[in-house]
């Protein structure tokens, strides 16, 4: 730590625990906690039960898992090869045009998730792109809702990149196709894991969007989440997002053994 002072480094961690457990921690717990419970009267819940976790297992919360998991993958990938093209081709424009990419690349950032759905609903309600109560909508929706973070965090990664790399394999002889494939994507491959897992984190708890797009036959289980505590279950609910927190975690813990390999490449 930069603080040297032995009771300045005990405030600060007596700080990080007052403003980390109540904001950050507690409200992950009520929700394990109340995922076990059959009320909540009190302080505490009562009525430990494994019924809520049950009832997963034997309803359509699976296929609703599974639905949430590949449709993150696949908004992930496009939001990936999207951003990624993007930064690479914004770094070679001037300043302005920089810029302008920036702007829209953050527009959908910029207004409510629900206007995304809602504008996704209007322009593909007609043929020749007649997408709605389709998946690929649903795929599309979360795609556009987190390429931005997959842009920001390309760009940021190559503002930081050495170019010394890239001159020394032109002045060699490389080819610019030869140079992006074999020198500069790899260097950036623990900033394309960061940027994939951001995005796919982004794309499981995202609902608004969802909400006013997805098919019957496509629920994924944040949807699932909303309608199950609509309905008053609220332990339900709770067991259902835990079920979501888990995956997710899973599978952000899987790209981040991918980056720390990458790291050491």
């Amino acid at each position: 730590m930069l603080v040297h002072s032995k009771a300045a480094r005990w405030t600060l961690w007596a700080l990080f625990f007052v403003l980390f457990l109540p904001l950050f921690a507690l409200p992950f717990a009520v929700i394990v906690a109340a995922s076990f419970a059959t009320s909540w009267s009190g302080a505490l819940p009562s009525g430990p039960t494994l019924a809520h976790y049950q009832d997963i297992a034997r309803g359509d919360s699976p296929d609703a898992l599974v639905t949430s998991l590949v449709t993150a993958l696949a908004a992930s990938l496009v939001a990936l090869a999207a951003g990624t093209w993007a930064a690479l081709a914004a770094e070679r424009l001037r300043a302005r045009g920089r810029r302008v990419v920036d702007a829209l690349f953050m527009l959908p950032v910029a207004v409510p998730s629900v206007v995304v759905g809602l504008s996704l609903l209007v322009a593909f309600s007609q043929p020749p792109l007649l997408l709605n109560g389709t998946p690929q909508i649903v795929v599309i929706a979360h795609a556009i809702l987190v390429t931005a973070f997959a842009y920001q965090s390309v760009t940021a990664a190559l503002a930081r990149l050495d170019p010394a790399y890239e001159q020394s394999a032109a002045s060699l002889g490389a080819r610019p196709a030869y140079v992006l494939w074999r020198v500069k994507l790899p260097l950036l491959l623990p900033s394309l894991t960061a940027a994939v897992g951001l995005c796919f984190a982004l794309s499981m708890g995202e609902v608004s969007a969802t909400m006013m797009i997805y098919p019957p036959d496509w629920m994924p289980l944040p949807v699932q989440i909303f309608a199950t505590t609509d309905r008053g279950s609220l332990f339900g609910g709770a067991a259902l997002a835990v079920a979501l927190m888990v995956a997710t975690l899973i599978v952000l813990l899987g790209v981040s053994r991918i980056r720390t390999r990458a790291s050491y490449r």
